[in-house]
């Protein structure tokens, strides 16, 4: 999937080309980019990616007819790739559940495979236009996606990282991304057994999500937020075995059943 990534044209979509202003009048109103934009994301555009993710979760047991219905109605044009567009609470379409039984960390996975080249291409002209205190919510300012990992900068700041576009953005260290709380006695730190050094899990008692985190100022030479994220898996064991769970999943979260 990251050869797919690597090979993906990036002259087939051009990026956004608002200025700051347009988007720091939808921030001041809580409202994702993607939210308030057509994106011109062609089916054909992003087809290889799409089939090299898929091709992944055939490889780690997801139900073949699950995965023959998706595609068929993807090729006759049922679907598309807003199907996978984050939305509040969710990332895609809930029909994709109720209509082909693709589980909600499949649908994640295929969001992340499918679309990160093309939005973080989309919205690579916006970045520079977030500044610190123009956005203080728990999901991606870009396209609206829960966090996939944090980073704790060279500054101590707590940086978000977007898994469906590649978008980051900075975030109270004492805060919940996900339900809000601010409470010190539901915010907990989880460790490995085995502790690694500058690595650990964010969770929270009151909603049970949890994101992993590095300490950037540790791991100075540490991988991308998202190879970092893919990397780990036994922190992800261990925040699944104390009853938490994380909205974008993991790759093993791909390859457990309930």
């Amino acid at each position: 999937m990251l050869e797919a990534w690597a090979e993906w044209p990036a002259e087939c979509l051009a990026p956004l080309s608002w200025t700051a202003s347009e988007c720091e009048e939808r921030w001041r109103r809580g409202v994702p980019l993607l939210s308030d934009v057509l994106v011109p994301i062609l089916p054909e555009n992003v087809e290889p990616l799409l089939a090299a993710a898929l091709e992944f979760l055939a490889a780690i047991g997801e139900p073949e007819e699950v995965l023959r219905r998706f595609a068929r109605a993807w090729d006759q044009g049922e679907v598309g790739p807003a199907a996978f567009f984050p939305s509040r609470g969710r990332v895609g379409l809930a029909s994709l559940l109720t209509d082909f039984g693709l589980r909600a960390e499949s649908t994640s996975f295929l969001a992340c495979g499918a679309l990160r080249p093309a939005l973080d291409r989309y919205f690579a002209g916006c970045r520079i236009h977030l500044t610190e205190g123009r956005w203080d919510l728990g999901v991606c300012p870009y396209c609206g996606a829960p966090p996939g990992f944090g980073d704790l900068t060279d500054a101590g700041q707590r940086r978000l990282a977007c898994h469906v576009c590649g978008g980051g953005w900075v975030f109270p260290r004492l805060r919940c991304p996900f339900c809000g709380t601010q409470s010190s006695k539901d915010l907990v730190r989880l460790e490995a057994v085995e502790k690694e050094e500058g690595y650990f899990i964010s969770a929270c008692r009151q909603c049970k999500a949890y994101v992993k985190e590095l300490d950037r100022r540790i791991r100075w030479n540490a991988g991308s937020a998202l190879i970092e994220d893919w990397g780990s898996p036994h922190f992800d064991v261990v925040a699944i075995r104390e009853g938490y769970w994380r909205p974008i999943a993991s790759l093993i979260h791909l390859a457990r059943r309930a």
